[in-house]
């Protein structure tokens, strides 16, 4: 093995850039995938992002979680095909276009010309291509970019009109209006679960309008309430529900009267608020069931109403409102003979609004419902639309004409005050959404469009995601279920030019209707071979009429797919099945495991599972992992124009992109929640796991080469199965625990929960380090032996070999770079640790070593809190510890097997064993009055009396039962505090004498001096003295040199005795005497010196020097005479 540097000289961004280039000589990945291409295919969808912006952290994050799960799989026996995908159509590319040469309409785009616009597009998708690669490949992400599907492609495209063939055999699709959210920004609507994605607070209008019924003798008017007068002009009827009460008022100052539901008269403007801003909030259980005592006088009901301003006349049953007939606002819908009428439906709440809703069938969904039920429009495509696709007044709203409907509210609310019609106005703050793309306020707007049926396969959606396991279970059991639950038919049709056709032939008469699959069927049925299937090559196509020639010819329409159709048809279209790889698709489908972001429980996921579902009754993934998003520390959104987060590169350039990797899947992110990125968080991954994982590596190299240094045999790994009868504790612990380590990791990546790992191995690297690497620091150096020495350092080479396996789908790069040292003296080692596979599980485990090995490391713990608390330094020794508890095998292998390692470690000259830990403590239970005080009441006195008083028996009982019943309430071990205090023997002070405990392990340390102890104490701090100017001088602990002391005059034979008396100890500690300074010859090259004075009263100087040869002058003079 060759040489390493210290963990401060180790750059772990420097060393990742060489793997790199190593992977890349090797053709590492290449050769990964066709080493085990005859193994068992494990599928992995990767969904397709734009390449039309830049990879941030969300990238990095779901790309890392791809590429551990992937890796794990390749190394536990699956071949896994990895290729990365690219969304190429679709708002996201045709809004750079636009914004890149002006586009603002439709008419735009036709006047450039269909071709010309589409081959820009084109031009753009794969703009950032070359950068999405060097980035997620710096991240260590492996996967083909070289053999990358694109939406674009002609047999992506050809899958994508298979499967929207099937769905129309199925009878699941068909073309109807749907008000949809719509983005006058990008000229097109949005998915629900696009709508969704951008909320923003802000200020609207807020009115109230009077409808006055007709033929009513009081001239009383309906109030209805909205917060987007642009919808006025479009009014065609008032919505009540049926079930409410009503209340006709009469306003005292006008006369006039109004009629508004019973439980929202508090809406209506009064003097006690100001009647400019009426009051719209909720009034809780408000709402009104049946008519009873409608119309009592005595059954009004006055809540809420300013009798001041208001006079209650009647309550009306909503029931008898329906039908009545009302005089329009506008005159722009005159010719609709059954509109202007009062409807019913349930969708009208009580605690809200006035509980009557204005319904303009074009903008709203509940409105286009409710009209078509009534009959005051048909379904169809004969509704009237009054604003264009840029969100401006069509020409029918003629008064406003060509103005953008938000910009034209002020002049509509004045119109309506024109008219005096006008009840009420103001504002009001409240959520409404924006388009994630522009950035401008979404429409309700009624468009023309295709429909996938979702609802009536709503049930097989639930029964199929029953059939898929999520991490975390909630997203799928909560976020997801009530999605499906709540599903609504999918427009997947776009009035749009880049993208995938819709692949619908229809007639001039729209009596016949074409729907194709393939391009040889288009072929067949238009004898024209398309190579390519955008609209500019395929639009002209016409197909013959199949009822012959005078009814002309099939035409396609204009709309293109919805991108979110093509991305959800991608575990076909990527393999352009069934085309192709029918075999393979049919062997493997549902796919093995899909990652994204938690918002695509709303986009990706749900998309996926309604295709499947529709085409094969089936999931189409069995293994999905949801993540949370990533934001800036200071909790929002990253931003480029806020410059609120260090960019992925330099991070990555500091401090590695395995730590990167690390710092991600060790986050509440990987279980769906928010992380605040913090580049700190990622410096502590290097701190805290990288650096003492290194050290470890990096002792072992020093030790295994010290052996050649030192003339012995180069170091060579015993095999792992003889290593397994090693009589050492801390070598069988090691084993066991590693095997632990393999056991864990294979039983949490089999279950995809990679957040739990990366706490496990922080652990296992602390235990390593702190317990086996520091216990066994004479053996590991050959203090004790070279067999016992090769014995620990062949233990120490398998684990961390062992160790890097297990952690290489995490950390590829780091423990590659291990790995490529480690194989060195390895035969028959694999070229790439990512060749190797993952270490199996023999379930060889020692848990009796382990458990007392962890007591143990309590013990130890406890007895250094004692000496800190009594600011004894460990240098110093102490006469004797307890150890006490109640297993007989702790305490056997504590003072047995264990023995040394807690006499050394704790610089103590005795352990004895107590299986009473009663013996040196007393016992007394307390109340917890912070968990207790609430619950109980008035009965915590007579309680918290009860528990003080517990007997010794009552305390030990409720301990082992972990609860007791005191005056008739149950409790738990987290109610009741059970206080250990020492028990001093007799003639024993508490200054000399401490305990310390954690409920399970007691530790009693005899603090008191002993005058015998002295000289080993005193050694120690020598030692330490002399391994600081070690450190100091620089040196490796394999440089061999020559240490010297001189005693000064405090305290002189003092240092000679201890030389002397600790000959032993010093020479293990420091692997070479101690020599007298009147040793060192004159040609000695003393490179290091330092004087120290009053260390425990005794002053000396220690030097270092460099071992040298002496040569006698009169020998080689008597040479030179002879020669």
């Amino acid at each position: 093995m060759e040489d390493v540097c210290e963990g401060k000289d180790f750059s772990f961004s420097k060393q990742e850039e060489h793997i790199q280039r190593f992977w890349s000589e090797i053709r590492a990945f290449e050769n990964q995938l066709k080493r085990t291409e005859s193994n068992p295919e494990y599928v992995f969808y990767d969904g397709p992002p734009f390449a039309t912006g830049m990879p941030h952290y969300g990238h990095i994050l779901t790309g890392t979680i791809k590429d551990a799960v992937t890796r794990y799989r390749s190394m536990t026996g699956w071949h896994v095909t990895r290729r990365f995908g690219w969304d190429c159509h679709g708002v996201p590319v045709e809004y750079e276009i636009d914004q890149m040469l002006g586009i603002r309409s439709r008419e735009d785009v036709l006047a450039m010309g269909i071709p010309t616009y589409n081959e820009k597009c084109r031009g753009i998708v794969t703009r950032y291509v070359n950068e999405w690669e060097k980035v997620i490949t710096r991240t260590g992400r492996w996967i083909d970019f070289k053999n990358d599907y694109k939406t674009m492609d002609p047999q992506f495209m050809e899958s994508v009109w298979w499967v929207f063939a099937q769905l129309y055999e199925k009878k699941l699709v068909y073309r109807g209006f749907k008000v949809m959210p719509y983005s006058t920004g990008c000229k097109t609507p949005l998915s629900n679960f696009e709508a969704g994605s951008n909320y923003k607070d802000v200020s609207d209008p807020a009115i109230m309008i009077a409808f006055p019924l007709k033929d009513d003798p009081e001239n009383a008017a309906l109030v209805a309430f909205t917060t987007t007068p642009w919808t006025l002009p479009s009014n065609l009827a008032l919505c009540i529900n049926a079930n409410f009460i009503y209340a006709k008022v009469k306003e005292k100052s006008s006369g006039k009267i109004y009629i508004v539901a019973e439980s929202r008269l508090s809406s209506l403007p009064s003097r006690k608020t100001n009647l400019s801003a009426p009051n719209f909030a909720a009034q809780e259980g408000s709402t009104s069931e049946g008519a009873t005592g409608c119309n009592s006088v005595d059954g009004k009901v006055k809540s809420g109403l300013d009798a001041e301003t208001h006079e209650l006349l009647e309550n009306i049953a909503g029931a008898s409102l329906v039908g009545k007939e009302y005089v329009p606002l506008f005159e722009y819908f005159a010719e609709f003979s059954d509109a202007f009428k009062v409807v019913a439906d349930d969708f009208v709440k009580g605690d809200t609004g006035t509980g009557i809703v204005h319904l303009a069938p074009a903008f709203g969904e509940d409105d286009y419902r409710v009209c078509v039920e009534a009959g005051i429009v048909q379904e169809g495509e004969g509704l009237i639309v009054a604003v264009d696709a840029d969100g401006c007044f069509t020409e029918r709203i003629s008064d406003f004409h060509g103005r953008y409907v938000k910009d034209a509210d002020k002049d509509i609310i004045n119109a309506v005050k024109a008219k005096g019609r006008l009840v009420s106005t103001g504002s009001m703050v409240h959520s409404y959404p924006f388009c994630w793309r522009s950035d401008t306020p979404l429409l309700n707007r009624a468009v023309p469009s295709w429909f996938v049926s979702v609802t009536k396969i709503k049930n097989q959606l639930l029964e199929s995601n029953k059939q898929t396991y999520w991490v975390p279970d909630k997203a799928k059991e909560k976020r997801f279920h009530n999605w499906l639950e709540n599903a609504r038919d999918w427009a997947v049709s776009r009035s749009r030019f880049w993208g995938t056709p819709l692949p619908i032939w229809v007639s001039e008469d729209g009596e016949e209707k074409v729907v194709i699959d393939s391009i040889d069927e288009l072929e067949r049925r238009s004898g024209i071979k398309a190579i390519d299937l955008h609209r500019h090559f395929i639009d002209h196509i016409t197909i013959p009429s199949s009822r012959g020639p005078e009814h002309g010819v099939l035409r396609r329409v204009d709309d293109v797919f919805d991108c979110w159709f093509e991305s959800a048809s991608m575990p076909y279209a990527y393999i352009h099945y069934p085309f192709e790889n029918v075999e393979l698709f049919e062997k493997n489908f549902p796919g093995h495991f899909v990652a994204e972001g938690l918002d695509q429980t709303r986009g990706w996921f749900y998309t996926l599972m309604v295709l499947s579902t529709a085409l094969f009754g089936k999931p189409a993934f069995r293994n999905l992992i949801c993540n949370g998003l990533v934001l800036a520390e200071d909790g929002r959104k990253m931003s480029k124009r806020l410059k609120n987060y260090p960019s992925p590169m330099e991070v990555i350039g500091d401090y590695g992109a395995d730590a990167l990797r690390l710092y991600l899947i060790n986050s509440p992110v990987v279980r769906a929640e928010s992380l605040r990125f913090k580049k700190d968080g990622v410096y502590s991954v290097v701190k805290d796991v990288f650096l003492p994982w290194y050290n470890a590596y990096r002792f072992l190299v020093q030790n295994a080469k010290r052996l050649e240094v030192e003339g012995f045999a180069p170091f060579v790994p015993i095999d792992p199965a003889t290593l397994q009868t090693s009589s050492n504790v801390l070598d069988q612990w090691i084993n066991s625990t590693t095997e632990s380590l393999v056991q864990f990791v294979r039983q949490e990546m089999d279950a995809y929960r990679l957040y739990t790992v990366v706490p496990h191995l922080l652990k296992f690297i602390d235990n390593l380090t702190n317990i086996y690497v520091r216990f066994n620091r004479k053996r590991l150096k050959g203090r004790t032996g070279e067999d016992d020495c090769r014995i620990s350092l062949s233990t120490l080479y398998h684990v961390l070999l062992t160790t890097c396996k297990a952690m290489a789908p995490f950390t590829p790069f780091f423990t590659e770079r291990l790995y490529q040292n480690l194989r060195k003296v390895l035969d028959g080692a694999e070229e790439s640790i990512h060749y190797c596979s993952f270490p199996s599980s023999n379930g060889m485990r020692e848990e009796r070593i382990e458990q007392s090995v962890t007591r143990m490391m309590t013990a130890i713990d406890l007895a250094r809190a004692i000496r800190e608390r009594h600011n004894i330094p460990l240098k110093a020794p102490l006469k004797e510890m307890v150890v006490a508890h109640p297993d007989a095998d702790f305490l056997e292998d504590i003072t047995g097997k264990l023995r040394e390692y807690v006499m050394e470690e704790l610089n103590v000259k005795a352990i004895i064993p107590c299986n009473d830990p009663l013996k040196y403590a007393s016992l007394r239970a307390e109340p917890d009055f912070s968990v207790l005080g609430k619950r109980l009441g008035k009965s915590m006195g007579i309680v918290a009396k009860e528990i003080k008083a517990m007997s010794l028996p009552d305390i030990l009982a409720f301990e082992k039962s972990g609860e007791v019943t005191i005056s008739g309430h149950c409790l738990k071990l987290n109610d009741i505090k059970v206080v250990r205090q020492l028990k001093c023997p007799d003639n024993v002070t508490d200054k000399e004498i401490d305990a310390a405990g954690d409920g399970n392990v007691l530790v009693v340390l005899d603090l008191r001096a002993d005058e015998s102890l002295f000289e080993a104490g005193l050694a120690r701090e020598v030692v330490n003295r002399i391994q600081k100017l070690r450190k100091k001088a620089g040196l490796e602990p394999t440089d061999i040199v020559e240490v010297y002391y001189e005693p000064l005059v405090d305290g002189k034979q003092i240092l000679e005795n201890i030389v002397s008396s600790q000959e032993q100890y010093i020479r293990e500690s420091l692997g070479s005497p101690l020599l007298h300074h009147t040793l060192c010859p004159p040609q000695a090259v003393v490179f290091c010196k330092e004087e120290y004075r009053g260390v425990s009263g005794v002053s000396f100087i220690i030097s270092l020097a460099r071992p040298a040869l002496i040569f006698k002058s009169e020998a080689i003079l008597r040479k030179q005479n002879v020669c």
